[in-house]
């Protein structure tokens, strides 16, 4: 009788014990490191020609990445649309600690004034929104860092005579944590508010 006392006391403590800490272990493991890019230090400048050290000047923050050309018919406006849902939804909670990074990977056309004018006439909340562009080679490497594809595709003549031209790409939006390291993938054009909105918190906390 003793040692069936003694043994449920033993479970009971051993449960008290150890689920807690495994509970810890599977929330930490909910968001497992994707890419890590604390090391990496890629020179951009943001839509005031600004330069910055990417992903370094981030570093103690949350940042929420997406990777655009402004040229884009598509994927991209809804991407960067849904980020500015996660930027307003955030703002509804009061949770601050967070930045909203966009890169393009065609830096050729999208210069600084291109980023920024592509912000302005969409209304964007820049007080924590930066874009990023650079040197062909730098902004490459960073989509290859990533796993971000893009491929030139057919181009169009318009009306005016300019040449209209588009990529194939990655649907993406990256969750960095605040040392630089991608935590989280979603596609872009479709992504779920509430569960990024969700992740961001855990990283956090």
């Amino acid at each position: 009788m003793t040692n069936n006392i003694f043994s449920k006391k033993t479970l009971k403590y051993l449960l008290l014990v150890i689920l807690p800490a495994f509970i810890l272990i599977n929330c930490g493991d909910s968001l497992p490191i994707e890419d890590d890019l604390s090391e990496k230090k890629y020179v951009l400048f943001n839509q005031d020609s600004v330069e910055v050290i990417y992903p370094e000047n981030l570093k103690g923050k949350v940042a929420v990445i997406g990777y655009v050309f402004t040229n884009c018919p598509d994927i991209c406006p809804l991407t960067t649309n849904n980020m500015r849902l996660v930027q307003e939804a955030l703002k509804k909670e009061n949770i601050t600690g967070v930045e909203f990074v966009t890169i393009t990977f065609d830096p050729e056309y999208d210069t600084p004034s291109v980023l920024k004018e592509y912000a302005e006439v969409r209304r964007l909340d820049t007080s924590n929104w930066i874009f990023l562009t650079g040197d062909k080679s730098t902004t490459d490497q960073v989509m290859r860092d990533v796993g971000v594809v893009a491929v030139p595709s057919d181009s169009t003549k318009m009306a005016s005579g300019e040449m209209m031209y588009f990529y194939v790409h990655t649907d993406r939006i990256n969750l960095m944590d605040k040392e630089g390291r991608i935590r989280a993938s979603y596609l872009g054009s479709e992504l779920n508010i509430e569960k990024i909105v969700n992740d961001i918190k855990t990283l956090l906390n």
